[in-house]
């Protein structure tokens, strides 16, 4: 019985035939993971409320063109899965970079092919252009609450605690309008999942960064529970 064929990496889609290993300063954005929080004492002894932010390992794992994808783009994996983990075409397409798949892959776009520049699959991404004082953009998914009513979802004010009210403390009253239009409107605000959304806070100040054990501090929370990804960019908008 012949052998199945290893799975191939497509060469079109990778800006190099060899893995490096070396570390790439991209300023367009890293990862990182959620570690929790803590506090922190400033010089003048104030206490200053941080999440710590776990910068593992983001390795390139694909380089788009816009030639062959009609965009440019860099794919990162992140949190390496052992082989009993992943599936066959995972391994194949994670074999350039010598691992066996990641949990998490992200894509970065770029603007032009230029901007390609140094960056080759296998390169580890550098947090180096992250300085104590920046500004940055931090996007996670948000803490799933389930199903929730209107109340806690979207803070309605509820029906009245007493005068006669009666299983209804909690309710959203009516949702409709007379006999025209005689139905209810799409997008009504009523309960249903709330929570697990892609959100982003601007304007968080890095309060600081350690290099030799891989963590970032930036001031206040971050969406999002333990273990969960955070991409980390520049600001967008500087907030004065």
């Amino acid at each position: 019985m012949d052998s199945k064929p290893e799975a191939q990496v497509d060469a079109g889609t990778q800006s190099a035939s060899k893995p490096s290993s070396e570390r790439v300063a991209y300023k367009g954005g890293i990862l990182g993971v959620k570690a929790g929080m803590t506090q922190v004492f400033t010089e003048a002894g104030d206490s200053v409320a941080v999440t710590v932010i776990d910068l593992s390992p983001a390795v390139i794992t694909q380089v788009k063109t816009h030639e062959k994808n009609g965009y440019q783009a860099i794919q990162i994996g992140m949190l390496p899965k052992k082989a009993k983990a992943a599936t066959k075409p995972e391994q194949g397409h994670a074999k350039a970079v010598s691992a066996s798949g990641f949990y998490h892959y992200q894509e970065f776009r770029l603007e032009s092919d230029d901007k390609l520049d140094g960056l080759v699959v296998g390169s580890v991404l550098s947090p180096e252009f992250v300085k104590p004082g920046d500004l940055v953009d931090l996007t996670a998914m948000s803490k799933g609450k389930g199903i929730q009513g209107g109340m806690k979802r979207f803070h309605m004010a509820g029906g009245h605690k007493t005068h006669g009210a009666s299983v209804s403390h909690r309710s959203l009253g009516s949702i409709g309008n007379r006999a025209d239009p005689g139905k209810c409107f799409k997008n009504k605000k009523m309960p249903g999942k709330m929570g697990h959304e892609k959100v982003t806070v601007q304007n968080v100040r890095v309060v600081r960064v350690d290099l030799e054990n891989q963590v970032l501090l930036v001031n206040g929370s971050v969406p999002g529970p333990k273990s969960g990804i955070v991409t980390i960019r520049p600001a967008v908008k500087h907030a004065e």
